[in-house]
C-alpha cells in the first residue's frame, strides 16, 4: 500500500472503525536509519492499534528500527516478506526473502531481543513457479522457531520476474487452502489471510478457518465497507459518529488543523474520495474534492461547494 496508507489515510479509516488494526506503508530500514524519522514515523494518537511495516533484511538494522518503532509508540512491528517490486528486490528484501528463511528468522530474533511489542511477518505462499505447499510451510516453521507468532499470508505467489507489482496482485492465482492448511499445521500460531477479500461475507467465511483477515485495496477504495466491522467482528458498537456526513465533517476539521503544518487539504482529501461511493451525487462530490482549481481555497469552502446541490453547480466547476 505504498503511497496509500499514510497517516492521513489511517486517521480517516480510524473514524470508520475503532478496533481494526491499521498498518503503515512499508518503510525501509535505510529510510529510518538515515532519513527523516519524524516524517516516516509520526502518527496521530487516534490511529492505535497501529503496526509499523518494515522493509529490510539486515538483522542489526531491523533491530534498530524495531526499537525506534517501540520508542515511537507503535503496537507492532511487521516485517514485509511479500512485496514483489523490482526496487525492493534490488534491496534484497520483500518477497525474495522467502528464499532466505534462516535470514528472516535471524531478523525476527534480533528484533524480538530488543522490543516487547509483537514482531510479525507478512509474506506470500510462494515465489515464482514454486507452487508446493511445503515451501511456505517450511518458511513459516523456520521463522516461527525464532519466536514469530503471527503470520499474515497473502494467498498468492509473488512472481519476481515478468510481472509488475500491480499484476502480482491479480494474476497469480489465489490459493486460500494453503493458508487454511498453515493454520491446521501450526494451530498455536496466529494466521491471518490476505488477498482478494472484497466483502464482509468473505471475511466471515475465512474466519472459520484462520485467525484474522487483512483487507487492503477494498478498504481503501470502498472505505464505508469497514463501517460494520466493529459490531460484526469485534462485538462492539460501531465507531461514533456512524454516518458518512459526520465523518466527512470530522475530516474537514482535520484538514483545517493540518494546514498550519504545511499539509495541503488535497493531500488528505485524496484518501476519502470513496466515502460516498454508491450514493446519489457521489460522482460530483468526488469531482469537487479532487478539483485542482480549488486547492487554494480553505477546506471548509471546498466542503461547502461539495455539499451544494448538483442543480446549482459551483462557478469554479463551470
Amino acid at each position: 500500500m505504498l503511497d496509500w496508507t499514510d497517516r492521513h489515510c489511517r486517521y480517516f479509516h480510524r473514524l470508520i472503525t475503532r478496533h481494526t488494526r491499521l498498518y503503515t506503508e512499508m518503510v525501509t530500514t535505510g529510510a529510518l536509519l538515515h532519513g527523516d524519522r519524524p516524517r516516516h514515523l509520526d502518527f496521530n494518537p487516534e490511529e492505535h492499534p497501529l503496526a509499523l511495516q518494515l522493509g529490510g533484511s539486515e538483522p542489526a538494522d531491523l533491530a534498530a528500527c524495531a526499537k525506534l518503532a517501540q520508542d515511537w509508540g507503535y503496537d507492532e512491528v511487521n516485517l514485509n516478506c511479500g512485496c514483489p517490486s523490482e526496487r525492493v528486490q534490488r534491496g534484497a528484501f520483500g518477497a525474495c526473502l522467502m528464499n532466505e528463511a534462516p535470514l528472516v528468522a535471524d531478523g525476527v530474533k534480533a528484533m524480538r531481543d530488543v522490543v516487547d511489542i509483537p514482531v510479525t511477518v507478512k509474506h506470500r505462499i510462494g515465489i515464482d513457479r514454486i507452487e508446493s505447499y511445503d515451501f511456505v510451510r517450511d518458511f513459516v516453521g523456520t521463522v516461527a522457531e525464532a519466536g514469530c507468532e503471527v503470520f499474515i499470508v497473502h494467498a498468492r505467489n509473488a512472481w519476481l520476474q515478468g510481472l509488475s507489482p500491480k499484476e502480482n496482485r491479480d494474476i497469480p492465482p489465489l490459493r486460500y487452502e494453503f493458508v487454511y492448511r498453515l493454520k491446521r499445521d501450526f494451530p498455536a500460531l496466529t494466521i491471518a489471510l490476505n488477498g482478494g477479500v472484497g466483502s464482509d461475507e468473505q471475511i466471515a467465511e475465512h474466519l472459520r478457518h484462520v485467525d484474522g483477515v487483512m483487507v487492503g485495496r477494498q478498504a481503501y477504495h470502498e472505505p464505508w465497507s469497514m463501517a460494520d466491522w466493529d459490531a460484526r467482528f469485534f462485538g462492539d458498537a460501531p465507531a461514533t459518529p456512524h454516518d458518512r456526513a459526520a465523518i466527512e465533517a470530522l475530516m474537514v476539521e482535520y484538514m483545517a488543523r493540518q494546514a498550519p503544518k504545511g499539509v495541503a487539504w488535497a493531500h488528505v482529501a485524496r484518501h476519502m474520495l470513496g466515502l460516498w461511493n454508491g450514493m446519489p451525487g457521489a460522482r460530483r462530490w468526488r469531482q469537487v474534492w479532487s478539483d485542482h482549481r480549488l486547492k487554494g481555497q480553505p477546506p471548509h469552502e471546498v466542503w461547502r461547494q461539495a455539499q451544494r446541490p448538483a442543480a446549482q453547480p459551483s462557478a469554479a466547476l463551470a
